[in-house]
């Protein structure tokens, strides 16, 4: 079976108990060059017209050197334009907010992310919070993302492979 572009492993042939819960999450990664990504150093206008451009509510963010900083979301780009300590909004224009670059608007305690060798356990927790979860290499580079709708289609064919493997079994 071809799973986003990489062979899984048929549900049979995989490790079983603990080994199977440390399952190398690469089948599921939908790789960097294939992912929409800002960079830290683009302005609140081009981040903007990235999310817009491909419809996302969040995209994930990254240094020119490939490491992961964080994920940016339309809610954190709407915060920004909210006057702050109660100034009015007319204080803040949209020339102010052209030159601030995307890194000042990240939120870093929202879409943490993930080694390649996480349980599927803990990538479905992580899943339960997020649309996606940023995965990184031992360094922090930022190699891509697992979709939440991945995490649910794995947990569904799983389900459904136990009654086929009981069946077998009898």
């Amino acid at each position: 079976m071809v799973y986003n572009g990489f062979t899984q492993i048929p549900a049979d042939t995989r490790l079983r108990g603990k080994e199977e819960q440390r399952l190398n999450i690469a089948y599921f990664l939908l790789p960097k060059n294939r992912v929409a990504y800002l960079y830290d150093d683009y302005t609140f206008r081009q981040g903007l017209e990235k999310m817009r451009h491909h419809g996302y509510t969040a995209i994930p963010v990254i240094t020119r050197e490939g490491r992961y900083v964080g994920t940016v979301s339309e809610g954190d780009f709407l915060w920004k334009l909210l006057p702050l300590e109660q100034a009015p909004l007319y204080e803040r224009t949209m020339r102010d907010l052209e030159a601030l670059p995307v890194r000042d608007i990240i939120r870093t305690d929202t879409y943490p992310s993930v080694g390649i060798t996480i349980t599927m356990e803990e990538l479905l927790t992580s899943a339960m919070q997020q649309n996606f979860i940023p995965v990184v290499d031992d360094v922090g580079n930022f190699i891509g993302i697992v979709t939440r709708k991945d995490i649910i289609r794995y947990f569904a064919e799983k389900e459904q492979a136990l009654p086929v493997a009981a069946a077998a079994s009898v």
